[in-house]
């Protein structure tokens, strides 16, 4: 069964810092890709950042762009999302999701299959 389990969500003051971790079982990561989204109360689920499971391949929202860092622990079946300068607009939910390597449509949430429940990250100013 696959499964995705996202972490590391919390309450941090503009400028901090959060690193989410999306911990996944049921495939090997090396064979997936994993996307990660968010979604703020009233607006459209939108992508935030990607790591290609077989070439490493990343991309990020230009919003994000300079501040988050994407990575993978294959070893650990585990990725993550260090997120710097944190702004009170990347407040949302954060989700990771699985499928198989999107390369550029990698922003298309309805694409992917697996997802997982999500971590709540609030940024007080």
């Amino acid at each position: 069964e696959v499964q995705l389990v996202e972490s590391g969500g919390g309450l941090v003051q503009a400028g901090g810092s959060l690193r989410l971790s999306c911990a996944a079982s049921g495939f090997r990561l090396d064979d997936y890709a994993i996307g990660w989204f968010r979604q703020a109360p009233g607006k459209e689920r939108e992508g935030v950042s990607y790591i290609g499971g077989t070439d490493g391949v990343t991309y990020y929202a230009d919003s994000v762009k300079g501040r988050f860092t994407i990575s993978s622990d294959n070893a650990k079946n585990t990725v993550y999302l260090q997120m710097n300068s944190l702004k009170p607009e990347d407040t949302a939910v954060y989700y990771c999701a699985a499928d198989l390597p999107r390369g550029i449509l990698w922003m298309h949430a309805k694409l992917y299959d697996y997802w997982g429940q999500g971590t709540q990250v609030t940024v007080s100013s």
